[in-house]
Formats: C-alpha cells, sequence, structure tokens
C-alpha cells in the first residue's frame, strides 16, 4: 500500500471516528452507574453478613480490632450513609457523635442492612446529577477529616462498604466460616 493509500485511509478512519464521538453524550450519567455499582455490591455484601453465626459476635482477632458484631453493625449501617450524603452537607461528629447499633444476631443485622441499603437505594434513585457535584465534609469539630464532592463521597461510601466486607471475610476465615463468592469464587467454591 503506498504512503497516499496510508494517509486517506488514515484520514477516512479518523473521519469517521470524529463523527462516531459526535452522537455519543457529552457527559456521562452517574446515578445509573450508581445503582448498578450499589445493586451489585449488595448481593455480596448481604450473602456475607448471612454466613455470621450468632455465636461469635464477640470475638475479635486482635484487642485493637472490631469485634464481629462492631463490624457487622458497621457494615450493615453503611448503605445509608448515601442518603446521608445527598441530604446533607457533611457530617460533624463533634456535634453528631456516632451511635452505632447494637444488633447481636445475624437476623438482626440482615434487617437492619436491607433497611440501610433500601434507605441509600432510594436517595440515589432519586438524586438529580446536579446534586452530585455539590461538596460534602466530613469533620469533627473544627478538623476537616475529608472534603469532596457528593459523587466522590458516595464512591468513598462504596469502597468503605467493600473494604469492611472484606474485612469481615477475613473475621469469617479465620473463624473457619466459608466465605462466598466476592468478584469470582472463593476458596470455598469450585473453580472457574
Amino acid at each position: 500500500m503506498s504512503s497516499t493509500n496510508i494517509a486517506t485511509n488514515l484520514a477516512t478512519n479518523e473521519s469517521a471516528s470524529t463523527a462516531q464521538n459526535t452522537t455519543r453524550p457529552s457527559s456521562l450519567d452517574h446515578i445509573p452507574v450508581l445503582l448498578k455499582e450499589m445493586e451489585k455490591e449488595n448481593r455480596t455484601t448481604r450473602e456475607m453478613l448471612s454466613r455470621i453465626p450468632d455465636t461469635i459476635y464477640d470475638w475479635q482477632p486482635h484487642p485493637k480490632s472490631m469485634t464481629v458484631k462492631q463490624l457487622a453493625n458497621h457494615l450493615a449501617e453503611l448503605p445509608a450513609w448515601a442518603a446521608m450524603v445527598l441530604h446533607t452537607s457533611g457530617l460533624d461528629f463533634a456535634a453528631s457523635p456516632y451511635e452505632p447499633t447494637h444488633a447481636v444476631t445475624t437476623q438482626d443485622v440482615l434487617a437492619l442492612y436491607d433497611k440501610s441499603y433500601q434507605q441509600g437505594h432510594e436517595a440515589i434513585q432519586s438524586a438529580t446529577e446536579d446534586i452530585l457535584i455539590d461538596t460534602w465534609t466530613l469533620s469533627n469539630g473544627d478538623i476537616t477529616l475529608a472534603e469532596d464532592t457528593k459523587l466522590a463521597t458516595l464512591r468513598m461510601c462504596f469502597c468503605q462498604i467493600v473494604h469492611h466486607r472484606a474485612q469481615l471475610g477475613v473475621y469469617l476465615r479465620l473463624n473457619n466460616i466459608p466465605l462466598p463468592p466476592s468478584y469470582g469464587p472463593s476458596a470455598d467454591q469450585s473453580t472457574l
């Protein structure tokens, strides 16, 4: 192929690519993406919580670690943080100290989780794209712990869910409890 033909082909391909790009939306709608991610993580998180035997709620792997009860309750509460982020401009721990829930059975933890998930999912579902660029601040009195857009803060909430779910997975493993699959089979399932 001659250099003229190559140049013509490249120009034609570039024009076609430019024409295709003009039909794409100029911005991504974040709400459907957030909902899809929340729904996907919900299945795994709920399954992980359902594996906790009622007999290990006081167990902790180290004196500085949370107990299973503290971790399970915190994980169960996290989806509702989406509603808090979307309906407020921030949280000041000095003005509103964190009061954790104290569910002590898996049935109660799952009920808490289901309620929390519903609150968070409904808040995202009814949100507008415009609100996602508003600032949300986490503070403790005069100390700013985090400040970002509501979109970035929602992503941080999702990351917290995954982080604490993985932590719970370690707790369960240390107690010889089979783990459910997350992003593929766990060591307790058959391989791909």
